[in-house]
């Protein structure tokens, strides 16, 4: 599926295995020079393709957001935890390349990937764990509809510094069994 946004050029569309290379650059850019991912090694294209089919096999969407026929971000959500008690819970990533920040990119990605929780059927509950001095990525959830439901203390550690992680969450109806 392909969405265009007419009045901001992107373009919002599924994922394919030849867009893992960019995705895999993206990927390691935040490992590298940011909080984002918490990861200190770099990924390689084995892994991302692992990654890639083990959420297309679980039904889960891979996105990619492109301005003017370029790649300029990805976004998915996968299982939560690995227990079948979470099976309705899934976490959720929006990473943008930084030339591209600040023109609506991750919105629309987030925006297409609530959308297709909510018509799933299978995703009651949407995850975004954050380190929390992402204030622009906590507004964006916020503006979603996502509440904080938790944050952690130095949890984490990169970069020489303690992280602290911010929990939000989004609830969605979906009839269970």
């Amino acid at each position: 599926m392909t969405i265009t946004h007419a009045r901001t050029g992107i373009v919002i569309r599924d994922a394919t295995e030849d867009d893992l290379p960019a995705i895999l650059a993206l990927h390691n850019e935040n490992i590298a020079h940011s909080t984002a991912l918490w990861d200190v090694e770099l990924a390689d294209l084995a892994d991302r393709t692992a990654w890639f089919r083990d959420r297309r096999a679980a039904g889960m969407p891979v996105l990619v957001a492109e301005v003017d026929g370029e790649f300029a971000g990805y976004a998915h959500y996968g299982q939560f935890r690995p227990k079948v008690g979470y099976r309705y819970s899934v976490e959720n990533s929006v990473y943008i390349a930084e030339r591209f920040h600040r023109r609506g990119l991750a919105t629309a990605l987030l925006g297409e990937l609530v959308e297709r929780a909510r018509t799933s059927g299978r995703v009651h509950a949407m995850i975004a764990a954050i380190e929390s001095g992402n204030t622009a990525s906590i507004a964006l959830h916020e503006r979603f509809g996502f509440v904080e439901v938790g944050r952690m203390p130095e949890v984490g550690r990169k970069f020489g510094r303690w992280l602290d992680l911010t929990l939000l969450q989004l609830t969605i109806p979906v009839d269970g069994d």
